[in-house]
Protein backbone atom coordinates (compact mmCIF):
# COMPACT_ATOMS: atom_id res chain seq x y z
CA UNK A 1 0.00 0.00 0.00
CA UNK A 2 1.33 3.27 -0.87
CA UNK A 3 2.15 5.41 2.20
CA UNK A 4 2.32 9.49 1.23
CA UNK A 5 2.65 12.23 3.82
CA UNK A 6 2.94 15.59 3.89
CA UNK A 7 5.38 17.68 5.53
CA UNK A 8 4.81 21.16 6.24
CA UNK A 9 7.52 24.26 7.35
CA UNK A 10 10.17 25.67 6.15
CA UNK A 11 11.30 23.22 3.72
CA UNK A 12 15.83 23.58 2.91
CA UNK A 13 16.97 22.18 -0.60
CA UNK A 14 20.13 22.87 -2.52
CA UNK A 15 20.53 23.47 -5.76
CA UNK A 16 23.63 24.53 -5.55
CA UNK A 17 27.08 24.84 -3.49
CA UNK A 18 27.32 27.52 -1.17
CA UNK A 19 31.01 27.05 -1.81
CA UNK A 20 30.63 27.98 -5.90
CA UNK A 21 27.95 30.09 -5.51
CA UNK A 22 26.68 33.53 -3.29
CA UNK A 23 26.03 31.61 -0.02
CA UNK A 24 22.92 33.05 0.60
CA UNK A 25 21.85 31.73 -2.78
CA UNK A 26 22.75 27.99 -3.06
CA UNK A 27 19.05 26.73 -1.57
CA UNK A 28 15.36 27.34 -1.62
CA UNK A 29 13.43 27.11 0.92
CA UNK A 30 9.65 25.29 0.01
CA UNK A 31 6.67 25.16 2.13
CA UNK A 32 5.78 21.38 1.86
CA UNK A 33 8.03 18.34 0.96
CA UNK A 34 5.57 15.36 -0.35
CA UNK A 35 6.94 11.58 0.96
CA UNK A 36 6.26 8.69 -0.44
CA UNK A 37 7.21 4.88 -0.32
CA UNK A 38 10.65 6.00 1.68
CA UNK A 39 11.30 8.67 -0.70
CA UNK A 40 11.13 12.18 -1.95
CA UNK A 41 7.81 12.85 -4.03
CA UNK A 42 7.56 16.27 -4.55
CA UNK A 43 8.50 19.90 -3.11
CA UNK A 44 5.61 22.74 -3.42
CA UNK A 45 3.07 24.60 -1.88
CA UNK A 46 1.04 23.24 0.95
CA UNK A 47 -2.40 24.26 -1.10
CA UNK A 48 -1.24 22.13 -4.21
CA UNK A 49 0.18 19.23 -2.87
CA UNK A 50 -2.73 18.76 -0.59
CA UNK A 51 -5.24 18.91 -3.62
CA UNK A 52 -2.94 16.89 -5.28
CA UNK A 53 -2.32 14.23 -2.85
CA UNK A 54 -5.70 14.44 -0.80
CA UNK A 55 -5.23 10.74 0.72
CA UNK A 56 -1.82 11.71 2.14
CA UNK A 57 -0.91 12.65 6.26
CA UNK A 58 -0.24 15.92 6.82
CA UNK A 59 2.04 16.74 9.59
CA UNK A 60 2.62 20.74 10.05
CA UNK A 61 5.87 21.62 11.70
CA UNK A 62 5.02 25.12 11.86
CA UNK A 63 8.19 27.46 11.51
CA UNK A 64 10.53 24.89 12.03
CA UNK A 65 13.23 23.98 9.37
CA UNK A 66 12.54 20.58 7.77
CA UNK A 67 16.16 19.68 6.10
CA UNK A 68 17.95 16.42 4.74
CA UNK A 69 19.42 14.20 8.08
CA UNK A 70 23.03 14.80 8.98
CA UNK A 71 25.78 12.65 7.44
CA UNK A 72 28.69 11.97 9.47
CA UNK A 73 31.09 10.10 7.31
CA UNK A 74 33.98 9.94 9.97
CA UNK A 75 32.66 7.75 13.06
CA UNK A 76 34.47 5.32 15.32
CA UNK A 77 31.24 4.02 16.94
CA UNK A 78 33.19 1.54 19.27
CA UNK A 79 34.47 4.98 20.44
CA UNK A 80 30.62 5.64 22.46
CA UNK A 81 31.43 4.88 25.89
CA UNK A 82 35.12 6.50 26.06
CA UNK A 83 33.88 9.12 24.27
CA UNK A 84 35.24 12.63 25.85
CA UNK A 85 38.36 10.74 27.94
CA UNK A 86 40.44 13.82 29.71
CA UNK A 87 43.68 14.86 28.06
CA UNK A 88 46.20 12.79 26.14
CA UNK A 89 47.35 13.70 21.91
CA UNK A 90 46.45 10.95 19.08
CA UNK A 91 49.08 8.05 20.21
CA UNK A 92 48.87 8.03 24.35
CA UNK A 93 44.66 8.49 23.87
CA UNK A 94 44.62 5.37 21.60
CA UNK A 95 46.67 3.50 23.69
CA UNK A 96 45.01 4.85 26.75
CA UNK A 97 41.33 5.05 26.54
CA UNK A 98 40.15 3.58 22.47
CA UNK A 99 42.60 0.06 22.16
CA UNK A 100 41.39 -1.29 25.65
CA UNK A 101 37.42 -0.26 25.34
CA UNK A 102 38.25 -1.77 21.87
CA UNK A 103 39.42 -5.21 23.43
CA UNK A 104 35.60 -5.68 24.57
CA UNK A 105 34.02 -6.10 20.98
CA UNK A 106 34.82 -9.02 20.60
CA UNK A 107 31.64 -9.95 22.69
CA UNK A 108 28.32 -10.03 20.60
CA UNK A 109 26.39 -8.74 23.34
CA UNK A 110 28.22 -5.82 24.42
CA UNK A 111 29.16 -4.80 20.25
CA UNK A 112 24.99 -5.10 20.16
CA UNK A 113 24.53 -2.98 23.15
CA UNK A 114 26.53 -0.45 22.13
CA UNK A 115 25.62 -0.65 18.33
CA UNK A 116 22.00 0.13 19.62
CA UNK A 117 23.29 3.11 22.11
CA UNK A 118 25.68 4.77 19.44
CA UNK A 119 22.57 4.80 17.08
CA UNK A 120 19.97 6.01 19.72
CA UNK A 121 22.18 8.99 20.31
CA UNK A 122 23.33 10.06 16.88
CA UNK A 123 19.42 9.68 16.13
CA UNK A 124 18.78 11.76 18.91
CA UNK A 125 21.24 14.38 17.16
CA UNK A 126 19.67 14.18 13.56
CA UNK A 127 22.55 12.32 11.94
CA UNK A 128 20.41 9.77 9.94
CA UNK A 129 24.05 8.31 7.98
CA UNK A 130 27.31 7.99 8.97
CA UNK A 131 30.30 5.83 7.43
CA UNK A 132 32.12 3.90 10.99
CA UNK A 133 35.17 2.12 11.54
CA UNK A 134 34.57 -0.50 13.52
CA UNK A 135 37.03 -2.96 15.54
CA UNK A 136 38.89 -5.59 14.27
CA UNK A 137 36.43 -8.39 15.75
CA UNK A 138 33.97 -9.46 12.79
CA UNK A 139 31.49 -9.12 15.64
CA UNK A 140 31.40 -5.72 15.70
CA UNK A 141 30.76 -5.38 12.29
CA UNK A 142 27.65 -7.25 12.08
CA UNK A 143 26.86 -5.84 15.34
CA UNK A 144 26.57 -2.24 13.54
CA UNK A 145 24.90 -3.22 10.60
CA UNK A 146 22.52 -5.60 12.36
CA UNK A 147 21.42 -2.74 14.77
CA UNK A 148 21.41 -0.58 11.65
CA UNK A 149 19.27 -2.42 9.41
CA UNK A 150 16.63 -3.10 12.02
CA UNK A 151 16.10 0.77 11.97
CA UNK A 152 16.18 0.95 7.83
CA UNK A 153 19.28 3.27 8.03
CA UNK A 154 21.67 3.78 5.18
CA UNK A 155 25.26 2.95 7.06
CA UNK A 156 28.64 2.49 5.69
CA UNK A 157 31.05 0.26 8.23
CA UNK A 158 34.45 -2.10 7.93
CA UNK A 159 36.27 -4.21 10.28
CA UNK A 160 39.22 -2.32 11.38
CA UNK A 161 42.95 -3.61 10.53
CA UNK A 162 45.60 -3.58 12.53
CA UNK A 163 48.63 -5.98 12.61
CA UNK A 164 51.56 -4.13 14.81
CA UNK A 165 51.32 -1.44 16.97
CA UNK A 166 48.38 -2.39 18.93
CA UNK A 167 48.09 -4.41 22.10
CA UNK A 168 47.74 -8.00 22.20
CA UNK A 169 44.30 -9.39 21.24
CA UNK A 170 43.74 -6.41 19.00
CA UNK A 171 46.04 -7.14 16.39
CA UNK A 172 44.89 -9.15 13.11
CA UNK A 173 47.11 -10.56 10.12
CA UNK A 174 47.30 -9.27 6.97
CA UNK A 175 45.38 -12.75 5.92
CA UNK A 176 42.97 -12.62 8.54
CA UNK A 177 42.59 -8.85 7.82
CA UNK A 178 41.79 -9.83 4.07
CA UNK A 179 39.77 -13.12 4.67
CA UNK A 180 37.34 -11.20 7.08
CA UNK A 181 37.12 -8.36 5.28
CA UNK A 182 35.83 -10.08 2.44
CA UNK A 183 33.37 -12.87 3.64
CA UNK A 184 31.69 -9.36 5.90
CA UNK A 185 31.59 -7.90 2.30
CA UNK A 186 30.49 -9.98 0.80
CA UNK A 187 27.80 -10.30 3.42
CA UNK A 188 26.64 -7.19 3.84
CA UNK A 189 27.24 -5.03 1.42
CA UNK A 190 24.59 -3.75 -0.74
CA UNK A 191 22.61 -5.64 1.62
CA UNK A 192 19.37 -2.90 2.05
CA UNK A 193 20.96 0.35 2.90
CA UNK A 194 24.17 -1.04 3.66
CA UNK A 195 27.69 -0.81 2.71
CA UNK A 196 31.30 -2.02 3.64
CA UNK A 197 34.04 0.14 3.87
CA UNK A 198 37.44 -1.72 3.65
CA UNK A 199 39.21 -0.07 6.58
CA UNK A 200 43.02 0.11 7.38
CA UNK A 201 43.21 2.16 10.81
CA UNK A 202 46.15 4.03 9.75
CA UNK A 203 49.34 3.06 8.44
CA UNK A 204 51.17 3.25 11.71
CA UNK A 205 49.19 -0.15 12.73
CA UNK A 206 49.62 -1.57 9.68
CA UNK A 207 52.82 -3.47 8.33
CA UNK A 208 53.42 -2.94 4.58
CA UNK A 209 52.32 -6.83 4.01
CA UNK A 210 48.92 -5.72 5.60
CA UNK A 211 48.87 -2.63 3.38
CA UNK A 212 48.74 -4.61 0.62
CA UNK A 213 46.32 -6.68 1.51
CA UNK A 214 44.44 -4.20 1.93
CA UNK A 215 45.03 -2.60 -1.57
CA UNK A 216 44.54 -6.22 -3.27
CA UNK A 217 41.37 -6.59 -1.78
CA UNK A 218 40.10 -3.01 -2.99
CA UNK A 219 41.10 -4.06 -6.42
CA UNK A 220 39.22 -6.63 -6.30
CA UNK A 221 35.71 -4.74 -4.99
CA UNK A 222 36.40 -0.98 -6.42
CA UNK A 223 32.86 -0.16 -6.19
CA UNK A 224 33.45 -0.12 -2.05
CA UNK A 225 34.62 2.88 -0.25
CA UNK A 226 38.20 2.56 1.55
CA UNK A 227 38.43 4.47 4.56
CA UNK A 228 41.78 5.60 6.75
CA UNK A 229 43.60 8.38 8.59
CA UNK A 230 46.11 10.57 7.31
CA UNK A 231 48.14 13.46 8.65
CA UNK A 232 46.22 14.45 11.83
CA UNK A 233 49.18 14.95 14.05
CA UNK A 234 52.54 16.12 13.21
CA UNK A 235 54.10 13.81 15.54
CA UNK A 236 52.14 11.05 14.03
CA UNK A 237 53.82 11.97 10.90
CA UNK A 238 57.13 11.83 12.40
CA UNK A 239 56.45 8.55 13.74
CA UNK A 240 54.92 7.32 9.79
CA UNK A 241 58.05 8.84 8.58
CA UNK A 242 60.34 6.23 10.65
CA UNK A 243 58.49 2.84 10.02
CA UNK A 244 58.18 3.53 6.29
CA UNK A 245 61.48 5.59 5.14
CA UNK A 246 61.54 4.64 1.62
CA UNK A 247 57.85 6.39 1.60
CA UNK A 248 58.07 9.92 -0.07
CA UNK A 249 55.53 11.10 2.27
CA UNK A 250 52.18 9.91 4.74
CA UNK A 251 49.96 9.65 1.69
CA UNK A 252 52.37 7.24 -0.28
CA UNK A 253 52.48 4.93 2.58
CA UNK A 254 49.22 4.05 1.07
CA UNK A 255 49.74 5.14 -2.38
CA UNK A 256 52.74 2.46 -2.92
CA UNK A 257 50.35 -0.30 -1.75
CA UNK A 258 47.02 0.42 -3.80
CA UNK A 259 45.24 2.51 -1.34
CA UNK A 260 44.54 5.98 -3.15
CA UNK A 261 41.86 6.42 -5.10
CA UNK A 262 38.33 8.18 -5.53
CA UNK A 263 36.47 6.00 -3.45
CA UNK A 264 38.98 7.25 -1.14
CA UNK A 265 38.12 8.78 2.18
CA UNK A 266 41.13 10.75 4.56
CA UNK A 267 40.43 11.65 7.28
CA UNK A 268 41.63 15.06 9.35
CA UNK A 269 43.87 15.55 6.33
CA UNK A 270 45.48 18.58 8.42
CA UNK A 271 48.91 18.28 7.88
CA UNK A 272 49.57 17.69 4.49
CA UNK A 273 52.11 18.27 2.24
CA UNK A 274 51.85 20.22 -1.89
CA UNK A 275 51.99 16.58 -3.44
CA UNK A 276 49.67 15.11 -1.25
CA UNK A 277 46.98 17.47 -1.65
CA UNK A 278 48.05 17.68 -5.34
CA UNK A 279 47.08 13.69 -5.86
CA UNK A 280 43.98 13.24 -3.46
CA UNK A 281 42.72 15.91 -5.99
CA UNK A 282 43.84 14.36 -8.70
CA UNK A 283 42.24 11.14 -8.03
CA UNK A 284 38.99 12.86 -6.50
CA UNK A 285 39.42 11.34 -3.07
CA UNK A 286 37.52 12.94 -0.22
CA UNK A 287 38.44 14.87 2.54
CA UNK A 288 37.00 14.55 5.59
CA UNK A 289 37.25 17.49 7.98
CA UNK A 290 36.77 16.25 11.89
CA UNK A 291 36.80 19.63 13.96
CA UNK A 292 35.78 18.94 17.28
CA UNK A 293 38.25 16.17 17.33
CA UNK A 294 40.89 18.38 15.69
CA UNK A 295 40.50 20.71 18.65
CA UNK A 296 40.04 18.37 21.59
CA UNK A 297 43.28 16.05 20.63
CA UNK A 298 45.04 19.28 20.32
CA UNK A 299 46.08 18.03 16.13
CA UNK A 300 45.95 21.50 14.22
CA UNK A 301 43.33 24.09 12.06
CA UNK A 302 42.17 21.95 8.84
CA UNK A 303 42.61 24.21 5.57
CA UNK A 304 38.96 24.49 4.34
CA UNK A 305 39.20 27.55 2.33
CA UNK A 306 42.48 26.40 0.60
CA UNK A 307 41.18 22.96 0.23
CA UNK A 308 37.90 23.84 -1.39
CA UNK A 309 39.69 26.47 -3.21
CA UNK A 310 41.98 23.66 -5.01
CA UNK A 311 38.53 21.30 -5.95
CA UNK A 312 39.14 19.43 -3.27
CA UNK A 313 36.05 16.59 -2.15
CA UNK A 314 35.34 17.87 1.75
CA UNK A 315 32.78 16.27 4.23
CA UNK A 316 32.36 17.43 7.40
CA UNK A 317 32.42 14.28 10.20
CA UNK A 318 32.12 14.20 14.25
CA UNK A 319 34.93 11.86 14.54
CA UNK A 320 33.15 10.17 17.74
CA UNK A 321 34.96 9.75 20.37
CA UNK A 322 38.09 11.78 19.31
CA UNK A 323 35.85 13.98 18.45
CA UNK A 324 33.80 15.38 21.58
CA UNK A 325 30.23 15.43 21.02
CA UNK A 326 27.62 13.26 18.79
CA UNK A 327 26.17 16.34 17.51
CA UNK A 328 26.84 17.55 13.95
CA UNK A 329 25.41 20.91 14.96
CA UNK A 330 28.26 21.17 17.79
CA UNK A 331 30.42 19.99 14.75
CA UNK A 332 29.24 22.67 12.44
CA UNK A 333 30.06 25.05 15.28
CA UNK A 334 33.38 24.09 15.60
CA UNK A 335 33.70 24.01 11.58
CA UNK A 336 33.25 27.74 11.99
CA UNK A 337 35.37 28.32 14.64
CA UNK A 338 38.62 26.78 12.86
CA UNK A 339 37.77 28.92 9.90
CA UNK A 340 37.83 32.21 12.36
CA UNK A 341 40.79 31.18 13.42
CA UNK A 342 42.35 31.16 9.75
CA UNK A 343 40.51 34.12 8.73
CA UNK A 344 37.97 32.24 6.40
CA UNK A 345 34.98 31.88 8.94
CA UNK A 346 32.13 30.04 7.13
CA UNK A 347 28.53 30.89 6.06
CA UNK A 348 25.39 29.26 7.72
CA UNK A 349 24.81 28.01 4.11
CA UNK A 350 28.24 26.42 3.13
CA UNK A 351 28.04 24.50 7.26
CA UNK A 352 24.70 23.17 6.60
CA UNK A 353 25.76 21.80 3.01
CA UNK A 354 29.00 20.23 4.39
CA UNK A 355 27.21 18.55 7.34
CA UNK A 356 24.35 16.96 4.52
CA UNK A 357 25.19 17.51 0.60
CA UNK A 358 28.86 17.76 1.11
CA UNK A 359 29.16 14.39 3.54
CA UNK A 360 26.97 12.80 1.21
CA UNK A 361 29.34 13.32 -1.74
CA UNK A 362 32.22 11.99 0.44
CA UNK A 363 30.24 8.99 0.82
CA UNK A 364 29.50 8.71 -3.10
CA UNK A 365 25.93 8.92 -1.72
CA UNK A 366 24.82 12.19 -3.17
CA UNK A 367 22.14 10.82 -5.00
CA UNK A 368 20.62 9.22 -2.47
CA UNK A 369 21.02 11.24 0.60
CA UNK A 370 22.40 14.59 2.17
CA UNK A 371 19.39 16.78 0.09
CA UNK A 372 15.83 16.87 -0.30
CA UNK A 373 14.69 16.79 -4.05
CA UNK A 374 12.62 14.48 -5.66
CA UNK A 375 13.24 10.32 -6.15
CA UNK A 376 15.91 10.99 -3.13
CA UNK A 377 15.81 8.83 0.15
CA UNK A 378 13.56 10.45 2.94
CA UNK A 379 16.14 10.96 5.64
CA UNK A 380 15.02 14.18 7.25
CA UNK A 381 15.55 16.11 10.61
CA UNK A 382 13.36 18.17 11.50
CA UNK A 383 14.86 21.66 13.50
CA UNK A 384 13.34 23.94 15.91
CA UNK A 385 14.94 26.93 16.02
CA UNK A 386 13.97 28.94 18.91
CA UNK A 387 15.04 25.60 21.11
CA UNK A 388 16.37 27.38 24.02
CA UNK A 389 15.41 30.59 25.31
CA UNK A 390 18.97 31.76 24.51
CA UNK A 391 18.39 30.49 21.26
CA UNK A 392 14.66 32.29 20.99
CA UNK A 393 15.70 35.51 21.55
CA UNK A 394 18.43 35.50 19.36
CA UNK A 395 16.16 34.01 16.56
CA UNK A 396 13.65 36.41 16.52
CA UNK A 397 15.55 39.44 15.73
CA UNK A 398 16.87 37.06 12.12
CA UNK A 399 16.53 39.13 9.16
CA UNK A 400 16.28 35.80 7.12
CA UNK A 401 16.71 32.11 7.41
CA UNK A 402 20.99 31.73 7.42
CA UNK A 403 20.60 34.25 10.26
CA UNK A 404 17.71 32.37 12.14
CA UNK A 405 19.69 29.30 11.99
CA UNK A 406 22.61 30.27 12.57
CA UNK A 407 22.36 30.72 16.15
CA UNK A 408 21.14 26.82 16.33
CA UNK A 409 24.50 26.34 14.48
CA UNK A 410 26.50 27.55 17.22
CA UNK A 411 24.28 26.77 20.55
CA UNK A 412 21.83 24.16 19.29
CA UNK A 413 22.08 20.15 20.98
CA UNK A 414 19.43 17.38 20.92
CA UNK A 415 16.86 19.95 21.68
CA UNK A 416 16.88 21.43 18.19
CA UNK A 417 16.03 18.49 17.12
CA UNK A 418 11.96 18.01 16.97
CA UNK A 419 11.61 14.73 14.53
CA UNK A 420 13.99 12.39 12.67
CA UNK A 421 12.37 10.67 9.67
CA UNK A 422 14.60 7.49 8.20
CA UNK A 423 13.56 6.02 5.41
CA UNK A 424 10.50 7.83 5.08
CA UNK A 425 9.44 6.69 8.74
CA UNK A 426 9.77 8.57 12.04
CA UNK A 427 12.72 7.47 13.79
CA UNK A 428 12.22 6.63 17.83
CA UNK A 429 14.58 9.65 18.92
Amino acid sequence: MTQKTLLKGRVLAFDGSPFDVDPTEAAKTHETVLVQDGRIAALGPFAELSQTHPDARVTDYGNHLVMAGFVDPHVHYPQTAMIASWGKRLIDWLNSYTFPEEMKFGDPAYAAEIANRYLDLTASHGTTTMCSFCTIHPESVDAFFTAAQARGQRVVAGKTCMDRNAPDGLRDTAQTAYDQSQALLEKWHGVDRLSYAITPRFSPTSTPEQLEAMGALWAEYPHCLMQTHLCEQTDEIEWVRSLFPNARDYLDTYEQFGLLGKNGLYGHVIHLEERERDRLRDVDAALIHCPTSNTFIGSGLFDMEGLMRQGHRVGLATDTGGGSSFSMLRTMAAAYEIGQLRGTPLHPAQLLWLGTVGSARSLRMEDSIGNIAPGMEADLVVLNLASTPDIAQREATANDLWEAVFPTIMMGDDRAVAEVWIGGNRANT
